[in-house]
C-alpha cells in the first residue's frame, strides 16, 4: 500500500507539469485526450495532497511565521487547484457542449487580372468570396480550363489528375482552430476529383507531418462546422479509396527504400547534408488504409515487378496562408516542412527546419516529389506579422480567397503582396517587412523564397518570384 501511495504522488505530480507544459500558451491543447486525462489525475492529486496541507494551516499549533508562509503556499495550491477543477469539469462537459468563439475578422479584398508580356509566365488563379463549401473549387477548376490549365486528365491529355492516379492532398495538420488547412475545402475538393469525368477508380490520401504534434481528428478545426476534422471528411467518401495518414507516427522511424526490400512504414533518408541549404533530405513511405504502398519520392510501389509507377502518384499540396513568427510567411513552400522528418534529418546534422532561411524547402520539394498543383487556403489567414504559425478562431481574418498555381513560388509572392500585407495593413499594421515578399534582407521571407526558388530551378521546375513574368486570372 506504501509503494501504491508513493507512486500515485509522484504519477499525479508528473501529470500536473505534463499538463502545464503540453499546455504552454494554447488553451485549446486543454482538449487533448492526454490532457483531459492528466487533467483529472491532478485533480485527484490536489485532492489528496492539496488539500489536507491547505487545512493543515489554519492548525493552532503552528507557529505564526511559519504559518504565514504556509498560507501564502496554501493560496498558490489552491488557485492552481481552481485551474485543474475548472479544466476537469470542462472536459467532463465535452465540447461539443461548450463551444468556443469562432468569430474573427471579416474582410473583403479585391483582386485584378493581370497579363505578363512573358511568354514563359507562371498563371496564378484566384477565386475570392468563398467558404470551402460553396462552389469555389469548382469555380476554380473552369478558370483554370479556360486559360489553359486543365485539372482533369483525359485520354493521356495534360491535365493534372487522371481516372486511376493516386494523389496524396499535403495538408497542415500541425495547428488546430485557424492554424490548420480548411477541412472545407479539402472536402470540396475531394469531391471534384471524385467527379472525374471519366470516373474516379484511384486513391486519395490526405497527409501531413506536424512533427509529431499534429493530428487530422482535431476538436476544433478550419471549417464552418469547427468539428468536422480531416478524418470525418476522409470517412464523408465511402463509396471511394480515401483515407488518411499521419505521418508523425512514422517520423522517428528510419526505413530504406522498397527496392531495397523494406516494405515497413517510415522515413527515408535520402543523401547526406546539402552544402547549400544544409537539409539532409527525408522522405515518407507508407501503406495506405487500402494496401498500396507510396515512396514519396518514386511513387507508387509495384510489388509484383518490383518497380515504381511514379506517373500515378500526384501532390496537391493545399497549405493555409498564415504569418510566421520566425520565417515570416508560411505558404505553399514552407508547407513542405510536413513533408520532412525534422527528427531524422536533425539526427545526421542538418535539421530541417533550420534550413528553411537558406532555401532548404526548395530542395525538399525538387529532391523528392514536386507538386501536381499548389492550393493555397486563403479563407482565412493570420495576417497579424509575426504571429503565426498558430492561428486561433478570434486571431483569425476571413479573406474569403483561395488561389492556385503549378508554380509555388509565384504562388507564395503574389499571396504575401496582394492577401497577406493588405490584411495586415487593413488591420492596423505599421511594419510590414516580415510579410513583404520583396524584403531580401538576410533571413527574410523575400530572401529565403528566393534562395528556395534558385533550389528548384536546379532541378528545371519552371518558377519565378517577378512580377512580371506572373499571370493572374481572378474568377468573376
Amino acid at each position: 500500500m506504501h509503494q501504491v501511495r508513493n507512486s500515485f504522488f509522484i504519477f499525479g505530480l508528473l501529470s500536473i507539469l505534463w499538463f502545464l507544459f503540453r499546455t504552454g500558451t494554447k488553451p485549446t491543447r486543454m482538449d487533448y485526450p492526454c490532457q483531459r486525462a492528466s487533467a483529472a489525475t491532478g485533480s485527484l492529486w490536489l485532492t489528496s495532497y492539496a488539500l489536507p496541507f491547505v487545512l493543515a494551516i489554519h492548525s493552532d499549533k503552528m507557529p505564526g511565521l511559519r504559518r504565514k508562509i504556509l498560507f501564502l503556499a496554501g493560496l498558490f495550491i489552491a488557485l492552481v487547484s481552481l485551474v485543474f477543477v475548472s479544466t476537469n469539469m470542462f472536459s467532463i462537459a465535452g465540447s461539443d457542449q461548450i463551444a468556443p468563439s469562432t468569430h474573427g475578422t471579416d474582410m473583403k479584398l479585391v483582386f485584378s487580372d493581370k497579363q505578363s508580356q512573358s511568354l514563359d509566365a507562371s498563371d496564378i488563379f484566384v477565386v475570392n468570396e468563398t467558404d470551402g463549401t460553396d462552389e469555389g473549387v469548382k469555380k476554380l477548376i473552369s478558370l483554370m480550363q479556360r486559360h489553359g490549365q486543365s485539372f482533369y486528365s483525359e485520354n493521356n491529355s495534360s491535365g493534372i489528375i487522371g481516372k486511376n492516379d493516386v494523389i496524396i492532398i499535403k495538408v497542415n495538420s500541425q495547428w488546430d482552430e485557424r492554424g490548420g488547412t480548411n477541412t472545407d475545402l479539402v472536402k470540396a475538393l475531394i469531391q471534384a476529383i471524385v467527379d472525374h469525368p471519366q470516373g474516379f477508380e484511384g486513391e486519395i490520401v490526405i497527409a501531413d507531418n506536424g512533427q509529431a504534434q499534429g493530428s487530422l481528428s482535431y476538436v476544433r478545426n478550419n471549417a464552418k462546422d469547427i468539428s468536422q476534422s480531416m478524418q470525418e471528411v476522409a470517412s464523408s467518401f465511402p463509396g471511394y479509396k480515401v483515407s488518411t495518414y499521419l505521418w508523425d507516427i512514422i517520423t522517428t522511424k528510419r526505413v530504406n527504400e522498397y527496392a531495397e526490400g523494406d516494405l515497413q512504414d517510415g522515413y527515408v533518408v535520402d543523401g547526406s547534408i546539402d552544402p547549400k541549404t544544409g537539409l539532409v533530405v527525408t522522405y515518407p513511405n507508407f501503406k495506405t488504409k487500402y494496401g498500396t504502398n507510396i515512396s514519396f519520392k518514386l511513387g507508387v510501389w509495384v510489388s509484383a515487378n518490383k518497380t515504381y509507377d511514379s506517373s500515378r502518384l500526384k501532390v496537391l499540396n493545399v497549405p493555409v496562408l498564415k504569418s510566421h513568427g520566425g520565417y515570416g510567411v508560411t505558404a505553399s513552400v514552407k508547407h513542405y516542412m510536413g513533408v520532412v522528418s525534422n527528427r531524422l534529418s536533425g539526427e545526421m546534422g542538418g535539421r530541417a527546419h533550420n534550413s528553411v532561411g537558406l532555401g532548404g524547402m526548395g530542395t525538399e520539394m525538387a529532391k523528392t516529389r514536386f507538386p501536381a498543383l499548389n492550393i493555397l487556403d486563403a479563407i482565412w489567414i493570420n495576417a497579424i506579422p509575426g504571429h503565426g504559425p498558430s492561428t486561433s478562431y478570434s486571431d483569425a481574418t476571413k479573406t474569403g480567397a483561395i488561389a492556385a498555381s503549378t508554380d509555388p513560388i509565384a504562388l507564395d509572392y503574389w499571396a504575401a503582396k496582394n492577401i497577406l500585407m493588405p490584411a495586415a495593413e487593413a488591420k492596423g499594421y505599421k511594419d510590414l517587412s516580415s510579410l513583404d515578399p520583396d524584403n531580401s534582407l538576410p533571413g527574410s521571407f523575400g530572401r529565403w523564397l528566393r534562395l528556395s526558388m534558385d533550389e528548384i530551378r536546379q532541378a528545371r521546375y519552371k518558377v519565378t518570384s517577378d512580377e512580371n513574368e506572373m499571370n493572374v486570372y481572378v474568377a468573376q
